[in-house]
């Protein structure tokens, strides 16, 4: 077995690669309980940036969606989580979707760390100079991913609870080359995975780590060989049918401590699941964030 040492900036692409007793090798992290989000008073959909948004233009119900994000606001603290609020910019309508335009976490130091993004479309690139001075201002050594290629945050790279590891998904948003600089910046391995559809366009919306040992995943979004290193790490794969993974998109949902699962209303095949494993589950109603693509997972970013 590899030490954790020598798994420092490593990439992995296929359960092969991988030495055995993997998880177990790698530092522990926090749970972070803490979440960043971005009151929605410019939040609108104003074209299609992805085919959620197809239809939808000009059909969002500012009143409700106010009420939505409050919402899934109160879910977080019910949840045993604190909440940090970041000022809403004018003709910054996605800002809301506060998961995208950074990666924050711990280096083997404790070092608070923030790389931001390189966002595909030009309205969303406008939004991270206001994330980099939060962070700034909150401790975070903030840097530039250090070369041009496409990265969009946590909508994309997601930590494994508890664990020294990130998971970094693909192929619509965030290209695979990024991830080797993911795993220098914070001295972490990294598992990549492909993404299939275009409606599956960041890894959050079909793929959810629960705890350790539990993930959520929509299967026909990922490829076989992801699927085999997801399946090589957690104990427990609990998979989210076509239904319940478009319609409600409940692969976006965010987890809190290991214990609570904070979810869109709607998918009872998933909920029943995760209760039965003994999850407390919060659903909410994030209906006018699904006319844009995003639920809970995109309303956050976890604070370490």
């Amino acid at each position: 077995m590899k030490s954790q040492t020598l798994m420092k900036a490593t990439v992995y692409d296929r359960k092969e690669q991988m030495p055995e007793r993997f998880l177990e090798s790698l530092r522990q992290m926090p749970l972070p309980t803490t979440m960043l989000m971005c009151p929605p008073e410019y939040f609108d959909v104003i074209d299609v940036k992805n085919p959620h948004m197809e239809g939808n233009v000009g059909s969002v119900d500012t009143t409700k969606a106010r009420q939505q994000w409050e919402e899934v606001r109160s879910a977080f603290i019910a949840s045993g989580a604190s909440v940090e609020l970041i000022n809403p910019e004018p003709g910054r309508e996605d800002m809301v979707f506060c998961a995208n335009q950074t990666f924050v976490g711990l280096d083997a130091n404790n070092e608070k760390l923030c790389l931001l993004s390189q966002m595909k479309h030009p309205s969303r690139q406008a939004e991270v100079e206001a994330f980099s001075k939060w962070f700034a201002a909150n401790g975070y050594r903030v840097e530039n991913v250090p070369i041009k290629v496409g990265f969009e945050g946590s909508g994309d790279a997601i930590w494994h609870p508890g664990r020294a590891l990130v998971w970094g998904g693909c192929g619509f948003r965030t290209q695979p080359e990024v991830y080797e600089h993911i795993s220098e910046f914070f001295g972490v391995p990294v598992i990549r995975l492909p993404l299939r559809s275009d409606r599956f366009y960041h890894l959050d919306t079909c793929f959810c780590a629960i705890d350790e040992g539990t993930v959520l995943i929509h299967a026909d979004s990922l490829t076989p060989e992801g699927i085999d290193m997801i399946r090589s790490v957690f104990a427990n794969v609990i998979e989210c049918d076509a239904n319940e993974a478009n319609d409600g998109m409940a692969c976006n949902a965010t987890a809190i401590g290991g214990k609570h699962v904070v979810i869109q209303k709607g998918s009872p095949k998933v909920v029943g699941t995760l209760r039965d494993l003994g999850y407390t589950v919060h659903e909410v109603e994030t209906s006018e964030y699904l006319k844009s693509g995003g639920s809970v997972f995109c309303m956050k970013m976890y604070v370490f």
